[in-house]
């Protein structure tokens, strides 16, 4: 089952530059991997430091291993004071 994630990062000022030098490579990289069908990060007209997020992979396993490479990413450490509110869909249907 496809999963989705949507929703919006909040980053704080003083990381904003830091967070903005990493999306690009961020999304090339997340868009490389198997399973993963889309991937969008883009900041809000009316609000430098809210970025809205949309992801979509094939399956459980693809966004758990998504998950997972992030744990060690340059990403993980360019946005470690963002707020994130992100709603997933389809994560909870088809576990073992």
């Amino acid at each position: 089952m496809r999963i989705i994630l949507k929703g919006f990062i909040e980053v704080p000022e003083v990381d904003l530059d830091r967070v903005i030098a990493q999306i690009g490579t961020h999304i090339r990289l997340t868009r490389a991997e198997p399973g993963c069908l889309q991937f969008e990060i883009s900041q809000t007209e009316n609000d430098n430091s809210r970025f809205d997020v949309h992801e979509e992979f094939v399956d459980r396993q693809a966004f758990l291993s998504h998950q997972q490479r992030l744990k060690t990413s340059a990403w993980a450490r360019a946005s470690r004071n963002v707020k994130r509110h992100y709603t997933v869909i389809g994560l909870d249907e088809g576990k073992s």
